[in-house]
């Protein structure tokens, strides 16, 4: 249970960093985000990590692997703080919801996994889904676009992760992405730097602080319980994002959306269901 609840938690706060990225308004370069969120998350987080493993517990053997894990992943976090400025949050988090989708795909490729007719399905239905949530039809966002990008680099970084692990620490991949994060935004932030309002500093040092609570409690969430459990639970990153979007925005997600949204969370969860069954056989 305790695991649970802290999956719950760290993915309400990762929704809430979106949302104070989001409150700071268009005219920044999401790169600034990436500076504010890595800086304030490493200031949290370095300490405990030194203080529970040691100093020796930071070195690697894998620092190119470490380095396009971190990259993808922090291109695609630029890219969803992007796409926030244009559409509404539950919005990108349906379109995320396909993460699943897209890293089984590029399982076959990277991680030479084989996937079956029956999960083959569910990609196909899990697309549609994620058509019917763009909605190419009505009023379509650049944001959705970038959304759609940012999906995508997540699963990249997802694989990546995977292959990681077989040899490194959780909190050792998290290091190296806090590093690579601010040592990427600091090269960019010279040729964007827009100085925040004292308001917008507060957003941005909230979303760093609400960030690493996040990734902490992620890290807790599989200690407490195996990921099995627990995944699932990443879901309910959809239920944060309506929350916040109707206290804040006063915006509801619309028909096609909620759609979307149904049909890729059930194809997201049949793949997990496969993939743990799977596992469960060897």
């Amino acid at each position: 249970m305790l695991g649970i609840l802290c999956m719950v938690g760290s993915i309400g706060a990762l929704a809430a960093m979106q949302m104070f990225v989001k409150l700071t308004g268009p005219e920044y370069s999401p790169f600034q985000a990436v500076f504010f969120r890595n800086s304030v998350a490493a200031v949290m987080i370095v300490p405990f990590m030194l203080w529970a493993n040691g100093l020796s517990s930071l070195h690697t053997k894998r620092p190119f692997g470490h380095f396009l894990r971190s990259l993808s992943g922090v291109l695609g976090n630029a890219s969803f703080y992007y796409a926030y400025m244009s559409i509404p949050l539950s919005d990108g988090m349906t379109i995320s919801m396909a993460m699943p989708i897209f890293a089984t795909i590029l399982a076959i490729p990277l991680l030479g996994e084989k996937v079956g007719m029956r999960r083959w399905i569910a990609i196909l239905i899990g697309f549609g889904g994620v058509v019917v949530a763009l909605d190419p039809a009505g009023d379509f966002q650049m944001g959705s676009l970038f959304a759609l990008i940012g999906t995508v680099l997540w699963a990249i970084s997802l694989i990546l992760i995977k292959k990681l692990a077989q040899t490194e620490t959780p909190s050792l991949i998290v290091f190296y992405y806090m590093i690579t994060g601010f040592l990427v935004s600091v090269v960019i932030l010279p040729f964007v730097w827009i100085t925040p309002t004292q308001e917008h500093l507060i957003f941005y040092i909230a979303a760093g602080v609400v960030g690493g609570i996040g990734q902490l409690l992620m890290t807790y969430a599989m200690k407490f319980a195996p990921a099995a459990v627990v995944t699932p639970f990443e879901y309910t990153a959809i239920c944060w994002a309506v929350l916040f979007d109707l206290l804040i925005w006063n915006v509801l997600p619309d028909l096609m959306t909620t759609i979307g949204a149904g049909i890729v969370i059930a194809t997201g969860l049949y793949i997990w269901h496969r993939e743990t069954k799977i596992h469960r056989t060897k």
